[in-house]
């Protein structure tokens, strides 16, 4: 084969070396990048995850003091009813 024919295909071969090393990269490039976001994501869900287990608790806490001035407020409904001689009430040892 002439010289040139050579010369042609070290260069085909380089170029071709070349592509196939940029196209390798271009896909770890790329794979990194989705595991920076993967990685960005589960923080981000990692974070509203706490912040929804502290909402929850302080959810929770205000439900067990809405119950106690509930039963308070109960309590004092009795208490009012048992002074107030307006209000009929069955004694319990004349039933």
């Amino acid at each position: 084969m002439d010289t040139w024919v050579w010369i042609v295909l070290v260069i085909a071969a380089i170029v071709l070396i070349a592509a196939v090393v940029g196209a390798r990269r271009g896909r770890e490039r790329q794979l990194e990048n989705k595991r920076t976001e993967a990685s960005t994501l589960r923080e981000r869900a990692e974070m509203r995850s706490e912040q929804a287990e502290r909402r929850e608790a302080v959810a929770e806490e205000q439900a067990r003091e809405a119950r106690r001035e509930r039963e308070a407020a109960e309590s004092t409904a009795r208490r009012a009813d048992e002074i107030d001689p307006d209000v009929d009430r069955v004694d319990d040892d004349r039933a």
